[in-house]
């Protein structure tokens, strides 16, 4: 399958910490003139499997929030160290951090064996036990042939609200072939991680 990048958007240093290594040919490969008439494909990120069914204890996931970047229906990929490429015929098939909020429930749901997971907003406070706020700074692939992701997170009790832990993760994960496909595998497999380091800290 043939890809095609759309606009540039210049970043900030600050937004996306320059990359150490740029392979040109790969980035040839995913961002190459594509296919004919400019069809669009959608994109979905999947969790490792179904929600537990049943009951179990309260967890609610939300709000999640995306960096300005990526808060846009198009896929993105880091051109150089600091420039975005917008794939404008590669976009997601709904709201990005709707997304992140449904996929980290789930995988969450699915570490400490409970069926009882919400994604905000809830309706009472007092039927929740564990909050679980989700701050995304980066998710995007790379010229290099890798996904990253940089997550801050934060675990409350409620219903009195109180901080529980406050953490940032930080990962990248190699795209198992070139394509739009593989680079949202990949990101799919970073918020597998990222689950596993929320639910280490609410166990």
């Amino acid at each position: 399958m043939a890809l095609r990048a759309g606009r540039n958007v210049t970043s900030s240093a600050n937004l996306i910490r320059p990359m150490t290594k740029l392979i040109p040919l790969l980035f040839v490969a995913l961002f190459a003139a594509g296919c004919a008439g400019g069809s669009k494909s959608f994109y979905v990120l999947t969790a490792d499997g179904p929600t537990p069914t049943g009951s179990g204890r309260a967890i609610g996931v939300g709000p999640v929030t995306v960096a300005e970047y990526i808060d846009r229906p198009n896929l993105v990929v880091q051109s150089e160290a600091n420039s975005l490429a917008v794939a404008e015929d590669h976009r997601w098939a709904g709201d990005l951090s709707a997304s992140v909020a449904r996929v980290t429930a789930a995988n969450l749901g699915r570490r400490l064996g409970t069926g009882n997971v919400r994604v905000y907003p809830w309706q009472r406070d007092d039927e929740i036990s564990q909050q679980v706020v989700v701050d995304i700074r980066q998710l995007h692939g790379g010229a290099d042939g890798y996904a990253v992701i940089e997550a801050g997170w934060r675990v409350y009790s409620l219903p009195g609200r109180n901080l529980k832990a406050s953490r940032t993760f930080v990962d990248r994960e190699a795209l198992e072939g070139d394509g739009y496909q593989p680079l949202v595998a990949a990101q799919s497999r970073l918020l597998s991680r990222l689950a596993d380091s929320i639910a280490k800290e609410m166990r």
